[in-house]
């Protein structure tokens, strides 16, 4: 195959042409860990290619656009296909077409009765066709009567001819159950109500009548600037933080699906089209592949995914709105994924030279293939490319419930060592770990409860927590019998040693911490009392997966040791092994 060049966004034709993907392939077995040489001993390899047999993300290459594609290729994308997988998911498959169903989908009758008003045509007259999707198209309305009427809306239209499968009818259930959830968020497009007849089911909505985030792109000659790109993005990461925080992941973020209000330059930015959205708990992963071609995470394609995958998805926003060029491109669908599952953008080529340290950095913390480094949504709005932005008001972030019980559960020699790297933090990091610890509402005497945790979770809910078990996880928190957090013990309690090592200035941290950790922490340990604050198991040889951690000069814990400590091993960690 010959060169794939990075292309410029030149027409709309370019980036408007990404077909929406919902596949599901065959399960691939599990292979033993495959993981990266490095000379810095506490590199820790991306969870990807350990997980998936013969995965084109084993291998690497250095740089997309302008680079080969060397023959042999790796396997192809199970993401292959796109719109064969498509028409099996939503059941539009031609008599001729073989298709293997799964589960549901082989039930002959289908329940096509949502439930919801049949009263359509008495409410609103619809006007014309202002935009098509793969499920429906959009039509403009008018209000007949009610408090709306007089008022121009957008109704989502749905044939339920096209809903030939159980997965196709869930999906659109669930797209209006998120909608009537979220609706309110000043950049998410406002749900007025959900109707059905015979022949369709309405979705009516605000009209934005400002057009689409890629006609504005391309009307500004494919980019932006800085200042403008952070007016963008600040506002897709504050309704995608929300999301987020609610249990909901997108699932399908493109600037297609991000709509102004208006045609005015300072006009609101709206999220739309969640009809492949779905629930997520904290602590679950979902395996269907679903998204558009250039703008879906690694993981998804691996089957194995949270809300990481959206942050993804904003970071290759954030690519094309700082420079006009996709970050990830080829002249197929599966070269696309190879790409996204092997390839990394390039920072060389202008006008990345000519822009921010910062505004690189935040670009590059969006698109690291280890979802575990990727920053969250919250995070984001934190980062010192975006701080001081006039809109800002940083949200509750679900990492944080995670990192504690987690820390909670640890050892108290890793909760020493997290202690020491907690030390170490930069003041943009501790401003953001300072927001969250106040947005879980700390008493007079500056400490917060294991019951804070669930309080500060109720006070930000909506129906949506219900049905993505995210008040369950608050609650299973706030159950824990633990001491009061002081922000000191917060910090520790909250570090994220993944996303530290996502940085730069990871090794540093990493030295600065073991210091720390040398005059307060650390101590003489036998191997055996070692495997114990480990919680190894006794079928693990401690003696040679061990002696490595241990400095034989003093008997304290080595540097290499310190290090893992923090990464947080478990016996499962040393079977994999």
């Amino acid at each position: 195959m010959g060169l794939c060049h990075g292309r410029p966004i030149e027409h709309q034709q370019d980036l408007s042409n990404d077909q929406a993907l919902s596949v599901e392939t065959e399960a691939q077995a599990p292979n033993s860990r495959t993981s990266k040489t490095s000379s810095f001993p506490f590199y820790s390899p991306s969870p990807l290619p350990s997980l998936f047999k013969n995965s084109p993300a084993v291998s690497s290459v250095s740089s997309t656009p302008l680079r080969i594609f060397k023959r042999p290729f790796p396997p192809p994308s199970p993401a292959k296909h796109i719109r064969a997988l498509l028409a099996r998911r939503h059941g539009s498959v031609k008599p001729n077409e073989a298709s293997i169903p799964e589960g549901s989908e082989t039930d002959i009758a289908l329940d096509k009765n949502f439930g919801f008003s049949k009263q359509f045509s008495s409410h609103y007259e619809l006007g014309e066709e202002v935009g098509r999707g793969h499920f429906g198209y959009t039509c403009s309305a008018k209000a007949k009567k009610g408090s709306l009427k007089g008022q121009d809306m957008a109704v989502k239209v749905i044939p339920k001819s096209k809903m030939t499968t159980a997965i196709a009818i869930e999906d659109v259930r669930r797209e209006v159950k998120i909608l009537r959830a979220l609706t309110g968020h000043k950049n998410l497009v406002q749900f007025y109500d959900a109707y059905e007849d015979d022949e369709n089911v309405y979705i009516v909505m605000e009209l934005c009548k400002g057009g689409e985030l890629l006609d504005r792109i391309l009307s500004r000659g494919g980019k932006y600037s800085e200042e403008d790109a952070k007016t963008v993005l600040v506002q897709i990461l504050n309704v995608v933080a929300y999301c987020h925080l609610q249990g909901v992941v997108h699932r399908d973020l493109k600037p297609e699906n991000f709509l102004f209000t208006s045609k005015e330059e300072n006009s609101p930015l709206k999220a739309i089209d969640f009809g492949l959205s779905d629930y997520v708990k904290p602590d679950e992963r979902l395996n269907d592949i679903v998204g558009s071609a250039y703008y879906v995470a690694p993981e998804v394609l691996h089957r194995s995914y949270g809300t990481e995958a959206d942050m993804w998805s904003i970071g290759v926003i954030a690519y094309i709105l700082l420079c006009g060029s996709r970050p990830f491109w080829a002249r197929t669908e599966s070269g696309i994924f190879r790409a996204v599952l092997k390839a990394d953008p390039t920072f060389d080529e202008i006008p990345w030279p000519s822009l921010s340290p910062e505004a690189i950095d935040f670009v590059k913390r969006l698109l690291n293939k280890d979802f575990r480094k990727r920053l969250t949504a919250a995070q984001a709005l934190s980062h010192p490319w975006l701080a001081n932005h006039h809109d800002m008001k940083i949200p509750l972030d679900m990492v944080v419930y995670r990192l504690v019980k987690a820390y909670i559960c640890s050892s108290s020699l890793r909760k020493s060592a997290l202690g020491a790297l907690a030390k170490t933090l930069s003041v943009s990091q501790l401003v953001y770990l300072r927001d969250q610890f106040n947005l879980l509402g700390p008493n007079k005497n500056g400490f917060v409860s294991m019951q804070n945790f669930k309080t500060a979770v109720i006070r930000h809910s909506t129906d949506a927590m219900k049905d993505s078990r995210v008040l369950d996880y608050a609650n299973m928190i706030s159950s824990v019998q633990y001491r009061k957090l002081d922000f000191e013990e917060f910090c520790a309690a909250a570090v994220s040693v993944h996303q530290l090592e996502g940085t730069e200035c990871w090794e540093q941290h990493a030295r600065h911490a073991y210091e720390f950790f040398e005059k307060d922490g650390n101590r003489p340990i036998m191997i055996e009392e070692l495997a114990s604050e480990l919680g190894l198991s006794p079928s693990v040889p401690v003696h040679v997966v061990l002696q490595d951690w241990i400095r034989h000069s003093d008997g304290k814990l080595s540097f290499l040791g310190f290090v893992r400590l923090l990464h947080g091993v478990s016996s499962r960690n040393f079977h994999k092994a």
